[in-house]
Parts: C-alpha cells; structure tokens; sequence
C-alpha cells in the first residue's frame, strides 16, 4: 500500500505535490538543494544533466494520490529511467567542480528513497497544515517513536513528548527526523491528554536538544545540526512549506514564468496552504 505515516486522508499532501510540480529543478547533490528551495520545487540529486525529472514527479504524484503502490511505481519508472540512461553507476559531469565522478543513479534503493521520502515529506506537510487550523480545539502534539530495535536513541528518547503545537521544539524536531525515520506525531486536546493521564513535558527535561556542528563540503559552511537528525531533515517540512507557498501564492514570485502558469502555480499554491489559513493565520 502507499505510505501514509500519518493515517490521515492525503488531501493536503497531494495538494502541495501538485504544487511543487510547475517548479521542476534537476540538481546533483542533495546538498545543493535544501528546505525552502525543496518546499517550492520538486528535485532529485545526480537529475542534472538528464531528462527524468518530470518522469519521476508524475509517478510520485500518482503515488500519492493512493493509484501506485511502490512496486507499481518501480515498474513503471524503471524501464523509462533505464532508456533515458538514469540507471547504474555511471560516470557523469559534477557541474559545480566540472570534474567526472562516478555516481550511482537510478537502482530499486533510490526509486525506494525517492518514493519513501517524498510521500513522507509531503505527507508531514500535510499534516502540519492540518494542525495549524485546528490548534485552537487541539493545542497540544506527543511525538511517537516505533520503538524497536531499528529505533534511533534519539527517536526513542523523545517519544511520549507532550508539548504546544506554538513550542519551538517543533521547528527542527517534526517528523520525519532522518532518512527511513518512521516516527510520527499525535495532536491532541487537553481532554485528550486528562483521559489518558498524560501530561505537557517539562520544558527542562526535553532530552537532546543540543545541536552539534555539521561541516556541508559541498556548500563550505558549518551547520548546527539537532542531535538525532539528519541534516536533510533539520527544519519542520510544514511550516516550511506554509511560508513558501503563501508566498507564492500572495505575491508576484513567479515572474520568470508565462503569465498563464504562474496563475496556476499560485492557485495550486493557495489550495495548499487554505487549510492552515483556516483559523487565521500562520505561526
């Protein structure tokens, strides 16, 4: 079946997909793309240099629409990613340095990365637009770790937070935390919380919330990264994808494009984020 971590209905998640489809970026290190850039547009590294994005964001799409399943998506995309020459290890062209490298392109693990982690991330979004509307009825998240032995120490050791929707704990720490993280996040009331004898969380005692130094080669700069998350993943994907799209929505950001489809850019935009505008505003 899909992935839908959140058990919710995909509404929001296929509304910012549809979104970030009029802004197709091929890159070729992950690092060269990061969260805001992600939030607004549709990437996938080692793309540049090949025609392949607009295949792989119409599968992704579809997949989050409910129609494919990850096997359907893998053969559906495989033979396409194979004719185009996006597939093995291959020597290609790093278009920052100029200098040839062999990198892996397409295989089943990537098609699972991409499918995984797109439909999460989007899914995460989704939520979080969700939750923004209704914080005034439910006010309050509990994170929720699987708890096994694949189990990050980090994960495990925030599961059962309780804390406000508004805490800053939620800028960095909303799931999901790391690539293949499987967490979660329940939104609660505060009849909720005294049905279930759960409590807020000490602000003191919220483990790990030190960050440590993450050197970005690519990109030449050193990074504070949370402890227990991957620096792909630092940042809340919802309320990143809210600041995007309501300005792109609200605003001429788009000028570079035919009048006609920055119209439906912004439109699409719009419907994404209505759902957090619901009760009045952006947090």
């Amino acid at each position: 079946m899909p992935v839908k971590p959140f058990g919710i209905p995909p509404a929001e998640a296929v509304k910012l997909i549809k979104a970030k489809g009029f802004d197709l970026m091929p890159s070729f290190d992950w690092r060269d793309v990061w969260a805001n850039t992600h939030a607004g547009a549709f990437t996938v590294a080692k793309s540049a240099g090949f025609n392949i994005l607009g295949d792989i964001y119409e599968a992704v799409g579809a997949a989050q629409e409910g129609r494919l399943t990850f096997k359907e998506f893998r053969e559906q995309l495989q033979p396409i990613l194979e004719k185009k020459g996006w597939w093995g290890k291959r020597q290609v062209v790093d278009p920052e340095t100029g200098e040839a490298v062999l990198a892996q392109l397409g295989s089943p693990r990537r098609l699972e990365i991409i499918y995984r982690t797109n439909l999460r991330q989007a899914e995460a979004a989704g939520k979080w637009a969700r939750i923004q509307a209704l914080k005034h009825k439910r006010p309050f998240l509990r994170y929720v770790s699987v708890m096994d032995k694949k189990t990050r120490e980090e994960h495990r050791a925030w599961h059962g937070l309780i804390l406000p929707v508004d805490h800053h704990f939620w800028n960095e720490h909303m799931p999901p935390n790391g690539w293949n993280c499987r967490c979660s996040v329940m939104h609660l009331s505060q009849d909720q919380l005294n049905r279930w004898g759960w409590n807020v969380s000490d602000e003191g005692a919220i483990p790990f919330m030190e960050t440590e130094p993450w050197l970005d080669e690519r990109g030449g700069r050193v990074l504070d990264i949370p402890r227990g998350i991957d620096p792909a993943f630092a940042h809340n994907p919802g309320a990143v994808a809210i600041e995007v799209h309501a300005a792109r929505a609200l605003a001429n950001t788009l000028a570079g494009l035919p009048p006609e489809v920055a119209e439906a850019a912004r439109k699409s935009s719009a419907e994404f984020i209505a759902r957090a505008l619901a009760r009045g505003g952006i947090t």
